[in-house]
């Protein structure tokens, strides 16, 4: 393999690629450097002379922690199953390369990439992409790119193209957008609550630079790129198509217009079964057919059917109009113990969230980050079991398709949240899908935003989400607004967002095609708004607004903050105070580098005082007694002439025997022993020393002079 290094200044840096030098047996392979971060990426396809009924591309990415000089955590040492990161990122990969291979190509092809240098700046997620593009391109294996992916942000009002780690942490947007010389073929992305017209100048700007890189691939792999292999294509089944559609494509047409989604399955499914009588257990083997050819003619027929439909007809297969929605039902506080609860149906997609709040404990750790991230307090959890759509899966851990659909929630509900100042509390949401027809991640949204709501949780604005589609014929372009499965799976583009009514939180966008222009994503963006808005006036009937409290079964947690000087006193030495705190006040006490100091305590807790810990600590930390406060102090020794009372570490102060109860008081054992906690009123600050009463403070209290015994 010949060895050829190119470079091209993309948004203020060098972008090189480089072939023939490393992994040079792959059928292709590229290393992509942008700053310090470098990625090699290959793609191999393995020849068969069984090909399947799919594609069998597989698509893998890794970030190995010695490209950031660092040790895997764990007993191992070793990379192990992919991270959260690198699935999201293997998706990111898929989704825009697998549209783009021929419709007839059945080899199995796997294209990896893998980190092996990372500079903490620059995200190795979009050289990975770019990568598998380049790898694609100067290899032999068919394909249809080449094609890229950039980043946008938003620092100091102007759009900037692929920024660091540190602008994204500032920036309003993060979005993703692969693409072609000619067209947009994906987005994935999040927003702070940003208008349709903004969002539309960053997938400009980010299709700009696409145009420009895929250019550059392009130049580099005419130079350095192989011949593409010839293949054996899946044979021609158009006859065999004519002879269904002749014989059974009335039956299929109404089958396909049933509106149920299992009523509709198992009419296609009786026509098919009278198919594969006819043409395939014939006397005549010679004239037999296969099976298989059969069931990819009634896919196809079936498609055609319901793009014919929408196009020619302008209805859809269960009788909407191209802009209605399905269906809408909301309920909350479903179950009883739970911390909240939304359930959200939309005809045949159902979706049941819960919440559940937790304390600092239960934070999300992330393991293993090459750039380093601060804990999670909140994580949604997607779940999509076998029997939502009828079907035998076997539950072996969440997929792929899980973990993708419930970061989307995720980073669409996230920036309505209330901060942690406010809410104190870590976050867990949890979307059961029950039963699914199309966007159950939207459902998703939409519940969650229900279920937080239920459960007390003081978010800024409520979300939802919706499903476009389209489908494109002869030059004609119908817009679907809440697209249901089969149109999901017939159609060219599976456009999901989600927002407030102010503006867009989350995207993702996935197609059929060749890629979508400005032009009809902003009549998507469009309909999508006006979509929206109807879903939020639909949930707000159900619950107007986040509930005043939160659930009984909640832990309790208060916050404070002290000087982060004073930290090392409320830990004491050797964790001594922080340790005595907490077994007095029954309460687990969590302290932040800032000085945040986080106190909980379980639901419904007899022994906690959480409330009176708070307040200990915030006297213990101010640093200075107010004379006439009184205060809860502890007996620390015994004098003579009176008992020595501790108001908060570091602090103490002298309460006479005079001033120990109303009378004459003999011995001040009489009153008090060392241990017990006493009430007392600061009388004077005379420099270092405090003079206290508990006279005065039973006096205030107006209690009657005697004190509990302790």
């Amino acid at each position: 393999m010949a060895y050829l290094k190119m470079k091209k200044k993309i948004a203020g840096r060098e972008l090189v690629l480089e072939t023939g030098k490393l992994a040079k047996q792959a059928h292709g392979s590229v290393v992509v450097t942008y700053g310090e971060s470098v990625v090699l990426s290959t793609a191999v396809a393995q020849a068969s002379d069984d090909l399947p009924d799919f594609f069998p591309l597989t698509v893998d990415y890794r970030e190995n922690q010695y490209a950031a000089g660092q040790f895997p955590g764990g007993i191992f040492k070793r990379e192990g199953r992919p991270t959260h990161k690198e699935i999201l990122t293997m998706r990111l990969i898929d989704r825009p390369i697998r549209p783009i291979f021929p419709k007839d190509y059945r080899q199995e092809v796997l294209v990896s990439s893998h980190v092996m240098s990372a500079d903490k700046e620059n995200d190795p997620d979009i050289l990975g992409l770019i990568g598998a593009s380049a790898a694609l391109s100067v290899s032999d294996i068919p394909w249809g790119g080449p094609l890229s992916g950039s980043r946008v942000g938003i620092i100091d009002e102007e759009f900037v193209v692929n920024p660091t780690t540190e602008q994204r942490i500032e920036s309003p947007i993060d979005i993703i957008v692969a693409g072609s010389a000619d067209a947009v073929v994906m987005v994935e992305g999040n927003a702070q609550i940003i208008p349709e017209d903004d969002i539309l100048v960053a997938l400009q700007i980010a299709q700009d630079t696409n145009v420009e890189v895929a250019e550059f691939i392009a130049e580099f792999a005419e130079q350095i790129g192989k011949p593409k292999r010839s293949y054996v294509p899946l044979p021609s089944i158009d006859d065999i198509k004519e002879k269904v559609e002749s014989d059974f494509g009335k039956d299929l047409e109404e089958a396909s217009r049933t509106v149920k989604k299992q009523e509709r399955s198992s009419k296609i499914k009786e026509v098919k079964k009278q198919a594969v009588e006819k043409f395939c257990e014939t006397e005549d083997p010679d004239q037999a057919v296969e099976k298989k050819l059969i069931s990819q003619a009634f896919e196809d027929l079936e498609a055609k059917c319901l793009r014919e439909q929408i196009v020619k007809e302008g209805q859809r297969y269960d009788g909407r109009q191209p802009d209605d929605i399905r269906n809408i039902s909301c309920e909350v506080g479903v179950f009883p113990r739970t911390h909240g609860t939304g359930l959200f149906t939309r005809g045949e997609t159902q979706v049941l969230t819960s919440t559940t709040l937790g304390t600092v404990d239960d934070e999300q750790r992330v393991l293993d980050p090459i750039v380093e991230e601060d804990p999670k307090k909140f994580m949604l959890h997607y779940n999509f079991p076998g029997w939502c759509v009828g079907e035998v899966w076997f539950p072996r851990g969440p997929k792929r398709r899980e973990i993708g659909h419930g970061e989307l929630a995720e980073r669409a509900i996230a920036p309505v949240l209330p901060g942690s100042e406010d809410f104190p509390y870590t976050i867990r949401l949890v979307s059961e899908v029950l039963e699914s027809n199309g966007s159950s991640s939207m459902a998703s949204v939409c519940s969650g935003t229900l279920s937080l709501m239920d459960a007390g949780v003081g978010i800024k604005d409520p979300v939802a989400g919706i499903a476009m589609g389209v489908v494109c014929e002869e030059d004609k372009e119908v817009i679907l607004t809440d697209i249901a499965g089969a149109e999901d799976h017939c159609g060219d583009m599976d456009f999901k967002i989600a927002g407030t009514q102010h503006g867009i939180t989350a995207m993702q966008l996935d197609i059929k095609t060749t890629g979508v222009t400005q032009e009809l994503l902003a009549e998507v963006l469009k309909k999508a708004k006006s979509a929206r808005l109807n879903i939020l006036k639909i949930m707000l009937e159900t619950l107007r607004t986040p509930r005043d409290v939160v659930s009984q079964y909640a832990p309790h947690i208060v916050q404070v903050s002290i000087d982060p000087e004073k930290i090392g006193m409320l830990i004491g030495p050797g964790g001594k105070t922080i340790r005595r705190l907490e077994e007095e006040y029954a309460a687990n006490i969590e302290v932040e580098d800032d000085g945040a100091v986080t106190l909980s305590c379980e639901a419904n807790s007899e022994e906690a005082d959480v409330e009176g810990l708070a307040e200990y600590i915030k006297n213990m930390a101010g640093g200075e007694v107010e004379v006439g406060k009184i205060y809860e102090g502890k007996v620390t020794d015994l004098k003579d002439f009176g008992p020595i009372v501790e108001l908060f570490p570091g602090t103490d102060g002298l309460c006479h025997i005079s001033e120990l109860a109303e009378g004459y008081v003999d011995n001040v054992k009489d009153v008090c022993k060392v241990g017990d906690t006493l009430k007392v009123k600061v009388l004077a600050v005379e420099g270092n020393r405090i003079k206290l009463s508990r006279k005065a403070a039973l006096a205030d209290e107006g209690e009657n002079g005697e004190e509990e015994e302790n």
